[in-house]
């Protein structure tokens, strides 16, 4: 039969595609509440502007003065790279340039106020945003958006934050996966009317402050539980009521380790996604403890194959390949699990040693030094049971290292407790950010 009307398939589809992208707007306009519309950034209100950063700021670069050149380096300029690009404000530099490398380079003085964007970088560098809270110059891959008279960079460093992913996905799809000076100028910012812009900066720069406070204190805490780390795992600090000479642990003597043998090595296909026989490895290990969370699973066979390294809570677990010298410890364990060839399994002989104790032993720079020994000159990848077994170091008795455990496990309890109220924090901040600069909940 005769197509009718002259009517053919590439024309029908043609018309079926442009009715059903017609269908689609008009069903999310119909979702668009009275005072708001649709824009390049999304929904916002109705008396909101969108302007491009080239419309409101002038968008440089930096540049790195030679490394041949001594006088170029070494002054009192702060020099900033996109590793210091975090979405906050930047306060210091890691390195310094002299005036006469300012002058022969493309690096440029930028005022305080200024804000950064990293055009790469490494791992999710690429999109951050900051504003210096310093003059300081910066190398090329970093964009400087240096705002017009009148522009609040506080609001502005908030909205490009919010739209970080979006800027990342603008990069250029070459090579490389870069951003760049046009890129920069073309995007998309959705402006409030100026009290409002104050009103959503200051709230959002509220919570920062709030994070900033916590950042300080678990980086605070840390230190703390460093030092008391190094005065209580060699003996210079004592508890109240213990006494006594410490003895030497030795691992080959006061130890046993196991870890799966050679021809027991798993294939890739044998990680599992689903199942109910665990599979830890080093990269599971999340500040000491295992993320049961990110483990692969093997199956009941694989897991009964070697009953000297199915895993039992007050397990010390230590990496032997791949990043050497990584120590976990497990507790909480939710159900069976086992090891790949890269862990070590250590657990002590006739309880001479109390495996917490042993955990931040191994977690401490007593271990970090006998690695550095025994990796000395090398390029060593792999931690052999053979030098091992060389590790020995001062102990009390197994009361007192249950109480410098104790303590030191209640630093760790309170590091994690902070930890978790920052990263609520940062929750609450995104979807603060969410509501705030979008229009969904107005301030004023």
């Amino acid at each position: 039969m005769s197509k009718q009307h002259g009517c053919s398939d590439n024309s029908q589809s043609a018309v079926n595609e442009a009715s059903a992208a017609y269908r689609l707007q008009a069903g999310k306009a119909a979702l668009i509440k009275p005072g708001y519309k649709m824009t390049e950034v999304g929904v916002i209100p109705v008396d909101w502007d969108i302007k491009h950063v080239g419309d409101f700021a002038d968008v440089g670069s930096g540049g790195t003065p030679s490394r041949e050149k001594p006088a170029y380096w070494g002054g009192s300029i702060p020099w900033v790279t996109t590793s210091q690009i975090d979405f906050g404000v930047i306060t210091e530099a890691d390195q310094f340039i002299t005036e006469e490398g300012l002058k022969n380079s493309a690096a440029k003085l930028l005022p305080t106020g200024t804000l950064l964007m990293a055009l790469y970088g490494q791992g999710k560098t690429r999109g951050k945003v900051g504003v210096l809270g310093i003059p300081a110059a910066t190398n090329q891959a970093c964009a400087s958006i240096a705002l017009h008279a009148g522009v609040l960079p506080e609001f502005v460093l908030h909205f490009l934050t919010s739209r970080y992913e979006a800027i990342r996905n603008s990069s250029n799809t070459g090579g490389q996966e870069n951003l760049n000076g046009n890129i920069v100028k073309g995007t998309s910012v959705a402006f409030p009317p100026l009290p409002e812009q104050r009103a959503i900066a200051a709230a959002l720069s509220d919570v920062d402050a709030l994070l900033d406070g916590l950042e300080r204190l678990i980086a605070k805490k840390r230190d703390l539980k460093h030092a008391a780390m190094q005065q209580l795992l060699t003996g210079q600090t004592r508890l109240p009521g213990f006494s006594g000479e410490w003895s030497k642990i030795n691992v080959a003597k006061h130890a046993k380790l196991n870890a799966r043998i050679g021809w027991q090595a798993l294939t890739t296909e044998e990680y599992l996604k689903n199942g109910t026989h665990f599979l830890v490895t080093g990269t599971d290990f999340v500040d000491g403890r295992v993320n049961w969370a990110t483990c692969h699973y093997v199956d009941e066979w694989r897991y009964n194959q070697d009953r000297n390294i199915q895993l039992k809570n007050c397990d010390v677990l230590l990496t032997k390949d791949g990043t050497i010298g990584k120590v976990g410890y497990v507790d909480g364990l939710p159900g069976p699990a086992t090891l790949n060839s890269g862990v070590f399994v250590i657990r002590p002989v006739q309880e001479a040693f109390v495996p917490l104790f042993l955990f931040y032993v191994l977690a401490s720079q007593i271990f970090d030094d006998f690695l550095a020994m025994i990796t000395a000159g090398s390029t060593i990848v792999h931690l052999y049971q053979k030098d091992f077994v060389g590790f020995e170091f001062l102990a009390p008795d197994t009361e007192e290292q249950t109480a410098i455990a104790a303590v030191l496990s209640d630093m760790d309890a309170e590091l994690a407790a902070l930890e978790a109220r920052r990263d609520k924090t940062r929750a609450l901040k995104q979807g603060m950010m969410q509501e705030l600069l979008t229009g969904k909940t107005r301030l004023l």
